[in-house]
């Protein structure tokens, strides 16, 4: 192996190489288990003694930064993991025994064996120009997959040219905003908080938009309204019918744009999926989707399906942001969906997505989860957060607060917890409801 090191003059070559190599394995420019060049090599590469190399490797060792073996070389050592708090703590962050905050879903449900199957039969047929710098809009396979897949499962008029393919749900929130130009943009509250800082790092102009038990309200003067219309993030309920209507008809009336956040939308447990709102106006909603919340939010792909008249326009955007999104991913899973093999996966997610929201009803009442039978999180309702959190932290359960996703928290804003029940694997989950219940139950608010 190739390796570069800057050995430091001063200080003895034996200590500079020292200090290298231990910055080295520090910085994780080298990885645990890696395996190091042999002294001999290493010796000429660098200009000293090997003598001088085994030395400095003998130190290492004894430090725990390296290990070495018989017949094995010598390697570098897997070294305990330096986490961090909050900026400015100083405490160490530690990882939750039980973990129920919302946001991801169960990644060890991954189809890693289909995922392999898409990827071997999309690089089997891939054609050469799909290796070189792309349109970028995407690949015209996933674009046309798409189309037909988001047509018959969430009823979105989605012609291949509309479609612009993204890293991501916030990549596409991110070019949508730098096209508007600075415009206000209204998003729900309470609402998922990053997203919010993802519009204002962008240029826009953030107003809050009231959310009910109807879902969210109309907006007022403003370039773009961001919903979440199939599962509303976090209250849980979805966009009753009239307000669908009014809300298309204020864009029609505006030139407004709704920016429709679909992120579970294929998650509905007792009837049948609504489907999107871009399917009423596809002149006046940008349709966002994601496979984060289906697959993983490792693959970092997702889509838009725009009006005519943006197309071009976040097209460039996307150019000058990062060309194009990766292509081998995009391939597999245009693969994935085109053989069905999407369909099947996300039927089965849905299946134990639904058991896992019938256990937390069971577990904590009914009474108490707001909420349509959808998605990957609910909100539980409580009188007191912050005496419930304390209890839960005692016994290391992470999970969210309805406060966190307010636009300006405080005064007599209804309080609630939003359990992900995602996040947890599988035979985890019913002992964090445990835990959670035991929380309430001690802070005063159980059933």
């Amino acid at each position: 192996m190739d390796l570069h090191l800057a050995v430091a003059a001063g200080g003895g070559r034996r200590a500079g190489l020292e200090r290298a190599l231990r910055d080295a394995i520090r910085d994780g420019r080298l990885a645990p288990g890696e395996r190091l060049p042999a002294t001999r090599q290493l010796a000429e590469e660098l200009g000293v003694s090997r003598n001088t190399v085994k030395a400095a490797y003998d130190q290492l060792v004894a430090e725990g930064y390296l290990t070495a073996r018989q017949g094995s070389g010598t390697r570098v050592a897997a070294l305990p993991p330096v986490e961090t708090g909050p900026p400015g703590t100083g405490e160490p962050a530690r990882a939750p025994r039980f973990d129920l905050r919302p946001g991801s879903p169960d990644v060890g449900a991954f189809p890693a064996a289909a995922w392999l199957r898409a990827l071997r039969a999309a690089i089997a047929r891939a054609p050469s120009p799909a290796y070189d710098y792309g349109d970028p809009r995407g690949r015209i396979e996933l674009r046309t997959a798409l189309s037909g897949y988001l047509g018959r499962a969430r009823g979105v008029a989605a012609p291949p040219e509309r479609i612009v393919i993204t890293s991501g749900y916030v990549q596409g929130l991110a070019l949508l905003t730098r096209v508007l130009d600075g415009g206000p943009v209204a998003m729900e509250d309470p609402g998922l908080p990053f997203h919010r800082d993802v519009v204002r790092r962008h240029g826009g102009a953030v107003v809050p938009l009231e959310v009910d038990g109807r879902g969210a309200c109309l907006p007022g003067d403003c370039a773009a309204v961001v919903v979440t219309p199939a599962h509303q993030y976090p209250t849980g309920v979805t966009l009753h019918p009239e307000r669908r209507r009014a809300l298309t008809e204020w864009a029609r009336a505006r030139g407004g744009l709704i920016v429709e956040d679909d992120y579970d939308g294929e998650f509905r447990y007792d009837r049948q999926p609504v489907g999107a709102l871009q399917g009423m106006a596809p002149g006046q909603v940008a349709y966002l989707g994601t496979a984060s919340k289906t697959l993983g939010p490792a693959l970092r792909l997702g889509w838009m399906v725009l009006p005519p008249h943006l197309v071009d326009a976040v097209a460039d955007a996307k150019l000058h942001s990062d060309h194009h999104t990766e292509v081998l991913g995009q391939l597999a899973l245009a693969e994935l969906i085109d053989s069905h093999a999407y369909d099947r996966h996300v039927r089965s997610c849905r299946l134990r997505y639904r058991r896992r929201r019938d256990l937390l009803l069971d577990r904590l009442g009914a009474h108490r989860v707001r909420g349509i039978a959808a998605g990957l999180h609910a909100l539980v309702e409580v009188d007191d957060e912050e005496r419930v959190l304390a209890r839960a932290e005692a016994y290391g359960l992470a999970v969210g607060r309805l406060a966190d996703h307010l636009h300006t928290p405080g005064g007599d804003r209804p309080q609630g917890l939003v359990v992900g029940y995602g996040t947890p694997r599988e035979g985890a989950y019913r002992e964090a409801l445990e835990v959670l219940a035991r929380a309430l139950d001690e802070a005063g608010l159980g059933h």
